[in-house]
């Protein structure tokens, strides 16, 4: 079995942008207008352009929205060089909600994207003692 994650974008370019920059995520396939494959070494990732204030389910009263908002699942990037990806991520438009480092475990940055979707950098390599 291969999980692959989809994330709602408000548009294809907007997605590329943001996970091609931060994260170096290359176009792989656009299967249909509204839908783009991405990968990254062995990782791929679907983006589906659904626009703000569009609704996610017939029959929901939720709209969609691209501001910051909670939901229980996110995505964990984990990453050899961890300050570097940090800061791709940030200058690609993600914003850094809180930053771990302690000794005897990896750094971890909670993070959202430019789509308000909350996810989390996370280094391969535990910090060790200073």
């Amino acid at each position: 079995m291969k999980i692959t994650m989809s994330v709602d974008v408000p548009s294809i370019e907007e997605g590329l942008n943001f996970f091609g920059e931060a994260f170096g995520f290359e176009e792989i396939a656009r299967p249909h207008p509204g839908f783009a494959m991405l990968a990254a070494g062995d990782t791929k990732l679907g983006l589906l352009a659904k626009p703000a204030g569009s609704s996610p389910a017939d029959g929901s009263s939720d709209l969609r929205t691209y501001e910051r908002h909670w939901t229980p699942v996110h995505m964990d990037f984990r990453v050899d060089n961890f300050d570097a990806t940090l800061e791709r991520a940030l200058q690609a438009g993600a914003k850094s909600e809180q930053v771990h480092r302690m000794a005897g475990y990896p750094p971890v940055a909670f993070c959202s994207d430019p789509f308000g979707h909350g996810f989390c950098i996370v280094g391969l390599k535990s910090l060790t003692a200073t």
